[in-house]
């Protein structure tokens, strides 16, 4: 049966078109009961593990309001809200109507994938019914009704025909239809109706045999309404109709809002857009931040240039635990505008209004309210940019201690903190499973186990190369080929060879594991892999990419079994020049997999003259070559205080802290996958102008490298900063024989100057460079296995050399652009993930040392305090000379010199200082490295800031601090 409705429309052109819109409705679609015998058997499931639709008998839980069996169909704002309850386990036997799920795909993105994914879960029996193609519940928009009226009652009708329907079944207990929805007026409709029909707080609640529900209804009140009486705080946000409008007209701006981590009265607004002037906002006190929360996308209005203000340097935690204490944020605020320096003042704007709000599931704790049996309680994120979230459970004194996850609802304009709800308990705090979890949870690491989805992409097991796969390669198993690489590495991507060859120049060819074969372009699998973006290596645990048995098996290039490879193979003479560069796809056979350490005993030896160890030799000899002629070119030889640390074997607790120590086989090894980058990266530009995916590092602008100058300067040494070359030469001059750490000194705090490397598209840039690299093009081909990257370059170099087949997506520049960006934010999460597992693993060191004296030197110096880096231990840490409520002794600070006197000691930036280090863990949620300051002794210093006070001696200091 076909329903047609015809319209006409302008074009851009002008020209009147007609469009005739035809809709399909047919009478052979499953209801998706099992018991069902009316209906024609549902249509296959495409997908693996696709859900096998509603049970024959609903096994869900016992319901006082309806003791019988039921389905549950909930509307879209039900759906959109309570997500969270109808993931739970408990909540089975659920319909999930067509025009419910168009409409959440419309309103939430999050929310629909979700969706999707509890469908698609065999153990939940959600069922998604086509209720717009069946001819019995397919209803026309009638005139006058609104689309969203008229969804509601597509829905309505869906219910009563699925009762309908259900009714014929012969069982001896009839199973009924519940519609659940939080609009009242629909609900009344459907009572009118004769629809058996509750809020979603009335069926939560009439689940006697599982109370713990109740915690995770969301709050339905909407966003701007009151709620309970209490004093208006905050102005009303305008309606987003008008804020496009003003955007439009200039009146308002529209940007990014990051809440400022040290001081939780000020953000700033990073404004969208070509608006260079006034590219970031700065927005001051409660009124003006207006329930805007980080990351929302908002609307602010600038207010008049005398009302503009500086960033502060106050640091101001929420630490309140009375709600309604107005007064004091308002005394708060009038700290932010004292002592402002006129030359300051920033751009300073107003929040008027949300146009996305950005909030996710956020981790932390609970501050139990004081007052007993009180059922509503703070919640205090882990992030301190995220505001306090007020929620209502019964299991406070369950959840005290524990790291539990929250989402927001909604924030009312009378409420001081935002309205949310419980969503699950992550474990006690201070629990190493427990602090990783959140670890990735707040860096949105993607870690749940790979679905069976993805897993049945993967190569069915015993594996072996057949004539299918030796098309377009060619058999490199002869070679001798080896992997170098650190101790314990199970996914190896990489291996090399070095041969002489008859005309007395040299072979040398470096061998990447072909991921892209086993990996074929928009399969579950491929977009798995897509969405992580990159392997995440966290101190003793190590998130993939891709599924195991690719990372740590088939694509990884082991010794003595034959792997699919991707060679770039070149033509060298003996002076590291190249002569003719070759990709081939490759079948090779390694003949060993070394450590870094191994390798480098084997150029040492002078009893081993086998074949690998002569390749070694060659490659080792041509990579010092390569690397004089990089830097000579003005690539960076930068430095990072990188730490390993040695577990327990049986606690897995760190037991012992080091400096990673490079070996020449380190740098051997790099330099030909950077020279494969380059070679590659050239290739795909070549044949693919317009959208080689490629890396490139910007240059710092100058005013990056003022620390570095000044610190320089003061020990009398000269940086110059005006290419990346003289940077590299007057950082291999700055030396001094009295103090050969300062190098070093000198490359960490370069490395501090630098900006991010970004992926992007070469058809929507035109600037390419690799800074650091000092290379004019590069990109990222020989880490296929945890790199989402690579995968993409070896899809553009197989193309290139007839080896593989092109795909849409793969020559769309828009496409790649998007996908750049989610690899840069995943690249920048990964980094952040693997610094916190360092600091977490560290605090877990220093937890049974007591208190440890070390060298330290001084890296920063700040108005209250000086950043020091412990060499032993590759740690950062800051000497506070400033405690809160407490007497601080006289500070001097000098920017010019970068120096802060002390009483009357002065500490210069690059001093040698002793320190004592400790764990500080009085505030369980945020426990940190505390560090004091023991040489040079500083006279009149107050005593809880001397060193004395951090000695075990006295442990009631400590408690009470």
């Amino acid at each position: 049966m076909l329903t047609s409705r015809t319209f006409v429309k302008r074009t851009r052109a002008g020209a009147v078109v007609k469009v005739v819109r035809e809709h399909y409705l047919r009478d052979d679609i499953a209801c998706g009961a099992a018991a069902c015998r009316l209906c024609p058997p549902a249509a296959p499931a495409p997908a693996a593990g696709s859900a096998p639709g509603l049970e024959a008998r609903p096994s869900g839980p016992t319901s006082s309001l309806c003791p019988g069996p039921h389905f549950l169909l909930p509307d879209t704002n039900l759906l959109l809200h309570q997500i969270d309850i109808l993931e739970d386990p408990v909540i089975k036997n659920v319909i999930v109507l067509q025009t419910v799920l168009q409409e959440v795909r419309n309103r939430s993105a999050p929310v629909y994938k979700r969706i999707r994914d509890v469908i698609q879960n065999p153990e939940k029996h959600f069922y998604s019914f086509t209720n717009e193609h069946h001819r019995e519940t397919y209803i026309e928009q009638e005139r006058g009704e609104t689309s969203n009226d008229r969804n509601d009652r597509a829905i309505r009708v869906a219910v009563k025909w699925y009762n309908e329907h259900l009714k014929k079944i012969e069982e001896e207990e009839k199973i009924r239809v519940i519609f659940l929805t939080n609009d009242r007026i629909n609900k009344e409709k459907a009572l009118e109706e004769g629809i058996t029909a509750y809020t979603c707080e009335e069926y939560i609640k009439s689940l006697t045999a599982n109370p713990e529900l109740v915690d995770r209804l969301a709050c339905v009140s909407d966003e701007g309404k009151e709620i309970e009486g209490g004093k208006i705080i905050f102005p009303e946000h305008i309606p987003l109709s008008k804020l496009q409008q003003g955007i439009k007209s200039g009146i308002y701006l529209q940007g990014t809002y990051r809440a400022n981590r040290e001081n939780y009265l000020e953000a700033t607004v990073w404004v969208h857009g070509d608006a260079e002037e006034n590219k970031e906002i700065i927005v001051q006190g409660l009124k003006h931040l207006n329930r805007a929360i980080h990351e929302d996308v908002v609307a602010v209005e600038l207010l008049a240039k005398d009302e503009w203000v500086a960033p502060s340097s106050v640091v101001l935690q929420d630490d309140g635990q009375n709600e309604e204490d107005i007064e004091n944020e308002e005394e708060k605020e009038n700290i932010l505008k004292t002592s402002i320096n006129k030359d300051m003042m920033r751009p300073t704007g107003r929040v008027v209004g949300i146009i996305k709000r950005n909030w996710r599931p956020y981790c932390g704790m609970l501050s139990k309210s004081q007052i007993k049996e009180a059922r509503r309680h703070l919640f205090t994120p882990a992030d301190r940019r995220i505001p306090r979230i007020r929620i209502e459970t019964r299991q406070a004194d369950t959840l005290e201690g524990q790291r539990i996850i929250v989402a927001i609802d909604g924030w009312p304009r009378n409420s001081r903190y935002p309205n949310g709800h419980f969503v699950k308990n992550l474990g006690s705090a201070g629990d190493k499973e427990t602090e990783t979890e959140v670890l990735l949870l707040e860096h949105d690491v993607p870690h749940q186990a790979f679905s069976q989805a993805v897993l049945s992409f993967l190569p069915k097991m015993p594996w072996s190369i057949t004539e299918e796969d030796m098309k377009h390669r060619e058999d490199l198993r002869h070679l001798n080929v080896c992997s170098v690489d650190p101790p314990g590495c199970t996914d190896i991507d990489d291996a090399l060879h070095c041969r002489e060859i008859g005309n007395g120049n040299l072979e040398v060819g470096v061998h990447i594991a072909d991921v892209s074969h086993f990996i074929r372009p928009g399969n579950a699998l491929d977009e798995e892999s897509v969405k992580r973006g990159t392997t995440v290596y966290l101190c003793e645990k190590r998130i993939d990419m891709v599924p195991e048995l690719l990372s740590s098996n088939l694509c990884s290039l082991r010794s003595n079994v034959d792997r699919l490879a991707f060679s770039c193979i070149w033509e060298m003479n003996h002076k590291a020049e190249i002569l003719k560069t070759r990709f081939t796809k490759s079948i090779i056979n390694s003949k060993a997999s070394l450590t870094y350490a191994e390798a480098q005993m084997r150029i040492d030896s002078a009893a081993m003259n086998d074949d690998i160890t002569n390749s070694l030799r060659g490659l080792n000899r041509l990579a010092k070559i390569l690397k004089k002629k990089r830097i000579d070119n003005g690539a960076l030889t930068l430095a990072s205080p990188e730490v390993r640390f040695h577990m327990d074997s049986e606690t897995h607790d760190p037991i012992d802290l080091q400096t990673k120590e490079l070996k020449e086989t380190n740098s051997m090894v790099e330099e030909f996958m950077l020279l494969a980058n380059i070679s590659v990266a050239q290739k795909i530009y070549d044949e693919f102008p317009e959208f080689a995916l490629l890396r490139k590092h910007p240059a710092p602008p100058p005013s990056n490298y003022d620390i570095l100058v000044k610190a320089a300067k003061s020990k009398n040494l000269e940086i110059k900063t005006d290419s990346a070359k003289a940077l590299a030469e007057s950082l291999d001059k700055a030396e001094s024989p009295a103090f050969p750490y300062l190098n070093t000194l000198l490359r960490i705090l370069t490395t501090r100057c630098m900006m991010q490397a970004v992926y992007f598209c070469s058809g929507m840039d035109n600037d390419f460079h690799h800074y650091g690299l000092a290379s004019p093009i590069y990109t990222h081909f020989t880490s296929p296995i945890r790199r989402y990257a690579d995968i993409i370059v070896h899809r553009l170099l197989g193309v290139a050399i007839g080896a593989d087949s092109t795909y849409p997506e793969l020559t769309d520049k828009h496409k790649l652009a998007e996908m750049c960006k989610n690899l840069n934010y995943r690249h920048k999460m990964a980094q952040y993930a693997q610094r916190a597992s360092v600091a977490f693993h560290t605090q877990l060191f220093f937890k049974t040392k007591g208190v440890v004296n070390e060298d330290a030197y001084i890296l920063f110096v700040r108005k209250n305090a000086i950043v020091v880096l412990i060499p032993k231990y590759g740690l950062e840490g800051t000497v506070f000379f400033e405690e809160k409520d407490k007497p601080a002794p006289k500070l001097e600070y000098n920017s010019e010199v970068p120096s802060l006197t002390v009483e009357d000691t002065t500490l210069h930036i690059f001093d040698k200082v002793k320190v004592n280090i400790m764990l500080d863990d009085s505030n369980i949620q945020h426990q940190k490295m505390r560090m004091v300051l023991v040489e040079p002794k500083i006279n009149d210093m107050p005593a809880h800031l001397s060193a004395e006070a951090s000695s075990k001696d006295e442990p009631e200091k400590k408690k009470k601090k």
